[in-house]
């Protein structure tokens, strides 16, 4: 079984900056690529940022400049910087990893969320 859990959202002022973070742990045999969407109310998931085992990197035109994704392979993590927020990045944001699980083919996998709110 594979698991992907989220961590370090929360509420931040507007200019403030947060980082996500996301490992995956269970039964995984290798990782493609890793990434991050996320969903406001009454809005269709939207990705935000990827990332390819090989590091190569992929933002939505919203968070170029603003945001950054990387990723730790040793740690089967992807973590999410977002600098200058907006009211607008306002969202739940999911974890998204292709991999490979021991058992099986490759397919996609999801974390539960994590909520990120910016307000004053």
């Amino acid at each position: 079984q594979v698991q992907l859990v989220e961590s370090g959202g929360g509420l931040v002022q507007p200019g403030g900056s947060l980082r996500v973070s996301c490992a995956a742990s269970g039964s995984i045999f290798s990782i493609n690529t890793m990434g991050w969407y996320r969903q406001a109310p009454g809005k269709e998931r939207e990705l935000v940022a990827s990332i390819t085992s090989g590091g190569s990197t992929n933002y939505a035109e919203s968070v170029k400049g603003r945001f950054t994704i990387s990723r730790d392979n040793a740690k089967n993590t992807v973590y999410l910087q977002m600098n200058s927020l907006k009211p607008e990045d306002t969202a739940v944001y999911y974890c998204n990893a292709n991999l490979w699980p021991k058992i099986g083919v490759p397919r996609d996998y999801w974390g539960q969320g994590t909520q990120v709110t910016v307000s004053s």
